[in-house]
């Protein structure tokens, strides 16, 4: 329930909501303070902690967007007639890193069953050839369960420095990379200056012939 909101986090919160609708991806705790016209990202985090002790988000210190809405605030499912309908949020690059679509493309209405945790679930489109070794084409829709806890070889969507891509993770001893599935490209190496967050992994690819 928000009524155990303070005013200010109840917008914080909100804001945080419709900033992942529409792209995907948490805020950073530098554009929530920019938002709100808040001076520095300590007073961010203790909005936040705050957030995290009432139970509404959980906060992973250790990357950036690290932001995961717990509860069903996010009006990102809809159900109608038994089946889920998923926002499209714009289009992932399997190939050059793109930036994301801001805003809501359209809706992909899929069965539950197959989407255990669907009101973590978002859809986005494919362009690109670099994970077609994958199975991953372009004009594919993917079916994106947003999380932050991946493991080695896990395909996943990752936000980096503005851009979002779909490509295998890798992590060894702490170098992370985004490994394509198509000779012809390269894995791209996450600096360690770079602004990188996992936006999810994916549930599953719907097509069209």
């Amino acid at each position: 329930m928000k009524t155990d909101l303070t005013d200010r986090q109840k917008e914080i919160l909100d804001f945080i909501v419709s900033f992942r609708t529409e792209r995907g991806y948490a805020p950073s705790l530098r554009q929530i303070a920019k938002h709100f016209g808040i001076a520095s990202t300590n007073g961010v985090k203790r909005h936040l902690d705050a957030l995290t002790k009432k139970g509404h988000i959980t906060v992973d210190n250790n990357i950036s967007r690290g932001i995961v809405i717990n509860r069903d605030e996010e009006e990102v499912v809809s159900y109608t007639d038994n089946f889920l309908s998923l926002p499209i949020l714009g289009r992932v690059a399997a190939g050059v890193p793109i930036e994301a679509n801001q805003y809501k493309e359209g809706s992909l209405v899929v069965d539950p069953a197959f989407i255990p945790s669907g009101n973590n679930c978002f859809a986005l489109k494919v362009k690109g050839d670099s994970m077609i070794d994958a199975g991953i084409f372009e004009g594919d829709y993917l079916i994106i369960k947003q999380t932050n806890e991946v493991t080695n070889g896990d395909v996943v969507v990752a936000h980096l420095d503005g851009e979002v891509t779909v490509k295998y993770y890798s992590n060894r001893g702490g170098i992370v990379s985004l490994i394509p599935a198509n000779k012809n490209y390269r894995p791209i190496v996450v600096g360690v200056d770079s602004q990188f967050s996992i936006v999810g992994t994916i549930l599953g690819i719907t097509r069209w012939y």
